[in-house]
């Protein structure tokens, strides 16, 4: 092989007597840095603002994950409330079914 002048080796190709080699590519001998595999983040919403803002998120930022080859995205929603009042029986009944119906991986109400 030839050497470039950077340092790096010339590949070369063609072994046929009286033709002239071909370069196909160089390599510099340096490997960079493995490729970035993973992202994570966390971010609180608005309670108020709940679907403007996981519309933003979904277009902002989950869009363009999804867009990178093989890409496998897992959005997880967490919901903790506080009811110093407590929670009527039908606000109970309403979010339990509710959160079952959205195929919830786990809800509940506790008792302090």
């Amino acid at each position: 092989s030839l050497t470039d002048p950077t340092g790096g080796a010339q590949i070369v190709t063609g072994t046929m007597a009286g033709t002239i080699p071909k370069i196909t590519g160089t390599s510099t001998g340096v490997v960079g840095p493995a490729p970035v595999r993973r992202f994570h983040g966390s971010v609180k919403l608005d309670s108020e603002r709940v679907g403007r803002d996981a519309g933003r998120i979904a277009e902002e930022v989950v869009q363009h994950l999804l867009a990178q080859p093989g890409a496998k995205v897992t959005v997880t929603l967490e919901i903790e409330a506080e009811l110093p009042q407590g929670a009527s029986e039908q606000t109970q009944r309403v979010v339990s079914e509710n959160s079952k119906t959205l195929k919830f991986k786990a809800s509940g109400f506790e008792r302090e």
